[in-house]
C-alpha cells in the first residue's frame, strides 16, 4: 500500500500497459484517474477499481489537446483532493520507415506520443508540486534508445524525444519535489502488439533479439511504474528504467 492517500492520473489507461498500471496503482492504495479516448472503457475500468475500494474516476482525454488536459487535471484534482502521480502512457506508432513515413503519420505520432507527454507534464507538474510533491513517470520505449529494426521511424523519433524531455523536466523540478523518470518497455504482449505481429517474421525477430526469449507482460511494466511512483524511489529523478528482457544489454 505504498500509494495510500495519493492520486494518480494514467493516460492511455484502457490498453495493456495502461490498464495493468491502473490496477497496480489502485492495488497499492492510490485513487486512480482513468483517462483515454474511449469513455465507455474508461468508465468500465473505473467501476472495476471502485469495487476494489479505489476512489477511481474516468475521463475522456485526447492527450494532444491542451484544453482537454487543462479541464481533466482541474476536475480530477478538485474531485480527489489534488494530484500526486502522473503516468504518461498514451502513445501510437506505425511500422513506417524513414522513406515510407508520411507527413500524416509523422504528425499523428508526434501529437500523441511526444506532444501528449509534454502537455501532461506541463499541466500536472505544478499541481503535483502544489500537493506537496510526487512523481511523473513517462512510459518511453527501448525504441527511444536504440534503432530497433530500422522501421517505426516516427515512433523512434517521438520516444527519443520523451527520453530527453524526461531528463530536462527532472532537472527543472529537481529542487521542487517533483521527480520525473522514464520506463522503457521492450516487447510486451499487449492485444495491439499481438494482433499486429503474431505469427509474423517480426514476432520471431522480437523473440530472437530478447535474451529472455519471451515477450514481457503488462503487469511487469506496471510493477516498475508503481516503484517509480512511490516513496521507494525518492532519490531517483531523470532515470531510465528498462523492462525489456535484456534487449538493450546486448
Amino acid at each position: 500500500m505504498r500509494l495510500t492517500g495519493k492520486t494518480a492520473l494514467v493516460t492511455g489507461a484502457t490498453g495493456g500497459i495502461g490498464a495493468a498500471t491502473a490496477r497496480r496503482l489502485a492495488a497499492e492504495g492510490a485513487a486512480v484517474v482513468i483517462t483515454d479516448l474511449d469513455q465507455d472503457r474508461c468508465a468500465a475500468l473505473a467501476a472495476e477499481l471502485r469495487q476494489t475500494g479505489s476512489a477511481a474516476q474516468a475521463y475522456e482525454l485526447d492527450v494532444s489537446d491542451e484544453t482537454a488536459w487543462q479541464r481533466v487535471v482541474a476536475d480530477a484534482a478538485a474531485a480527489l483532493g489534488g494530484l500526486h502521480v502522473l503516468v504518461n502512457n498514451a502513445g501510437v506508432g506505425h511500422f513506417t520507415t524513414v522513406e515510407s513515413e508520411t507527413l500524416e503519420t509523422w504528425q499523428q505520432v508526434e501529437a500523441v506520443t511526444q506532444r501528449g507527454v509534454w502537455l501532461g507534464m506541463k499541466h500536472t507538474g505544478p499541481v503535483i508540486e502544489a500537493a506537496g510533491g510526487g512523481a511523473i513517470v513517462n512510459v518511453c520505449s527501448i525504441f527511444g534508445t536504440v534503432g530497433g529494426f530500422g522501421s517505426s521511424f516516427s515512433y523512434h523519433a517521438a520516444k527519443g524525444a520523451v527520453r530527453i524531455m524526461t531528463k530536462n523536466a527532472a532537472l527543472h523540478w529537481a529542487e521542487r519535489g517533483v521527480r520525473v523518470n522514464s520506463v522503457h518497455p521492450g516487447f510486451i504482449a499487449s492485444e495491439t502488439l499481438l494482433a499486429r505481429t503474431s505469427g509474423t517474421p517480426r514476432e520471431r525477430a522480437m523473440l530472437d533479439g530478447t535474451p529472455m526469449r519471451r515477450l514481457g507482460r503488462p503487469d511487469e511494466v506496471a510493477g516498475a511504474i508503481a516503484f517509480l511512483a512511490g516513496d521507494d524511489a525518492t532519490f531517483m529523478t531523470g532515470s531510465e528504467l528498462y523492462v525489456d528482457g535484456g534487449w538493450t544489454a546486448r
